[in-house]
């Protein structure tokens, strides 16, 4: 074995990091959470029901969608609304697998102060591969790795494949997680709740104990530490996300601290920004929740028809582009001439207004807010 890797080192695992490099840090996301806690505890069951519901659904499909698995958002989200007892009017069933990918963050969230021990691990892995089958190829199901040859994570096309990390032998590993998972539910004093879920990703994912799912097990593990860090079953904000955002960034910096030494002081830094991007962009969602309720509290009694209140439900939520005739059309499957007269109807009732750019067909609209 060529390269050096932090399992390999004399004290493993008992890493350690610089904390005056990201106490500042700290302290700010910390206090994001907080904000983003007392903004949600004044919304109401609906509107807390919904951000929920969003946030859930965005950690289970970016969380698949890291290890390039494409998973249907409108059936997961039926999957989590289902499970949580939450309203969802979408049509799709969710199928038995994503059935099963959803019951595993459920369970990792809202049972987030049971145990986490082999056994639940294996239930969760088992849940992700019910054929017993990664793609084509057999895998061991409910139980650890146990191949004779090295396990590599490998990138690249067939002949020019590149090795970015060889993870310890199978046979180590029933001991590698005895430890790390009795290290898991110990009450750890000194380590705050934020730099323990770092610690505990990087530890887990350097492991491998896996066939396959690893990451995305990895990541479930720092969902559910993160509710006790929370103190709350529910999650508002997405790690998933922000990572999928910055995916090669993530795997260069695993790949960094796999390969460097026992001062793991860069990872954690790392692993605190993503964390607050992803609350701040929580909290951006929940400022729209705020002006989409004010929105529709204004206009409680206006006459609107199923076509207005479809698109500007779109506007409230973040449209994507601009607005015009052409794009309402579309949304609504109705002619041009009907597109015309609610959009001529909402600008007579002081809803929408003309943008600023071009005209005729080309002409853009946008949401007079209720605070202008």
């Amino acid at each position: 074995m060529r390269e050096r890797y932090i399992w390999q080192l004399e004290g493993w695992p008992r890493v350690h990091w610089d904390a005056s490099r990201f106490c500042e840090l700290l302290a700010t996301v910390n206090v994001l959470r907080g904000r983003l806690a007392g903004r949600l505890s004044m919304f109401g069951f609906e509107e807390q029901g919904e951000t929920l519901l969003d946030s859930l659904t965005m950690e289970i499909v970016n969380s698949a969608g890291i290890e390039g698995e494409t998973l249907n958002h409108d059936s997961v989200r039926s999957s989590v609304a289902r499970h949580l007892g939450l309203e969802y009017g979408g049509v799709i069933t969710p199928d038995h697998y994503t059935d099963g990918v959803v019951e595993v963050m459920i369970d990792a969230t809202v049972n987030c102060y049971k145990p986490i021990d082999s056994e639940r691990l294996f239930a969760w892995h088992a849940a992700l591969f019910p054929t017993g089958r990664s793609g084509m190829y057999k895998i061991n199901v409910g139980a650890w790795r146990n191949e004779q040859e090295a396990m590599q994570v490998i990138s690249g096309p067939m002949g020019r494949q590149m090795v970015h990390y060889e993870a310890p032998p199978g046979s180590d590993v029933p001991e590698m997680m005895a430890e790390f998972l009795e290290w898991i539910d110990r009450c750890t004093e000194g380590i705050d709740p934020l730099i323990k879920a770092a610690v505990a990703h990087l530890w887990f994912v350097t492991i491998h104990p896996f066939d396959d799912g690893n990451g995305r097990l990895c990541r479930t593990i720092t969902e559910c530490l993160l509710s006790r860090a929370d103190r709350s079953a529910q999650r508002y904000y997405s790690l998933s996300s922000e990572i999928l955002s910055h995916r090669n960034e993530y795997y260069q910096h695993l790949e960094r601290a796999q390969k460097g030494g026992l001062d793991i002081t860069e990872w954690i830094v790392w692993f605190l920004e993503t964390l607050r991007k992803a609350v701040e962009t929580a909290l951006d969602k929940t400022e729209r929740v705020v002006m989409k309720k004010r929105f529709w509290d204004k206009h409680h009694d206006t006459p609107l028809n199923d076509r207005q209140r479809k698109v500007l439900n779109k506007l409230l939520d973040g449209f994507e582009g601009k607005l015009n005739s052409s794009k309402w059309y579309k949304i609504n499957h109705c002619s041009q001439d009907t597109a015309t007269r609610d959009i001529n109807d909402l600008i007579a009732k002081g809803i929408l207004r003309k943008g600023n750019d071009g005209g005729g067909r080309s002409t853009n609209y946008e949401l007079v807010m209720t605070d202008e």
